[in-house]
């Protein structure tokens, strides 16, 4: 079976360096002017993140996730609070992120720890998605376990479209909110000619200010 080689895909990058005099002082205020710079070019889901925490095990894992808004105190997503990866968050707070815009020469990459959304914001976020997919919210429940089929989950989600009448508010499962991710160190990646990439860690220091450095590549 003819195979492509993925060490020889190579892709050079060209485009004006990161320097220091080019970033904000505070991380979150950075990552909003490159956040903006992503939707302008067009990206794909822009608010994808890939997002790793640990089992409780000690295995690490990750998935992709949309985030859902962000300030200066850090990112917000939604998930089933009983899934494999809000079980791994109860039991270790601590999480990265890792918006991957290639197709920009950009990467963001975030570590911290996490806490729960309060209910009034949760509700106030249900609230607004759209109606399938909070049902969509009621019918994965068991988000992550073994389910026997396709036809089940399809079962599932049209029992509660009985359940609620088309206008009628859908309320939110208690098992369903959000976590924000704080982060305590935040690197924001720009990729160089001849892999001399730009690199710049921002740490969290103990008095609430950020310490900026470059990292080599």
């Amino acid at each position: 079976m003819d195979r492509r080689d993925p060490a020889e895909l190579r892709r050079p990058y060209r485009g004006e360096p990161l320097r220091r005099e080019d970033l904000e002082d505070h991380p979150m205020a950075q990552f909003h002017l490159w956040f903006e710079d992503a939707c302008g070019e067009g990206l794909a889901e822009p608010n994808a993140m890939v997002l790793a925490s640990v089992e409780p095990s000690g295995m690490p894992r990750a998935r992709t996730v949309l985030m859902k808004g962000y300030d200066r105190t850090g990112l917000r997503f939604f998930t089933n609070y009983t899934s494999r990866k809000g079980a791994a968050l109860a039991e270790d707070p601590r999480a990265s992120a890792v918006f991957p815009w290639h197709a920009i020469r950009r990467q963001v990459l975030f570590a911290g720890r996490v806490e729960r959304l309060t209910d009034e914001e949760n509700d106030r976020y249900f609230a607004s998605r759209p109606r399938g997919s909070q049902l969509g919210a009621w019918a994965s429940e068991r988000q992550s376990t073994p389910v026997a089929d396709r036809e089940e989950l399809d079962r599932l989600y049209r029992g509660f479209e009985t359940v609620w009448s088309a206008g009628e508010e859908v309320p939110r499962p208690s098992y369903w909110g959000g976590f924000r991710l704080m982060p305590e160190e935040v690197e924001f990646w720009q990729g160089g000619a001849d892999r001399m990439h730009d690199r710049f860690r921002y740490l969290l220091e103990p008095g609430g200010s950020w310490r900026i450095d470059r990292l080599a590549p």
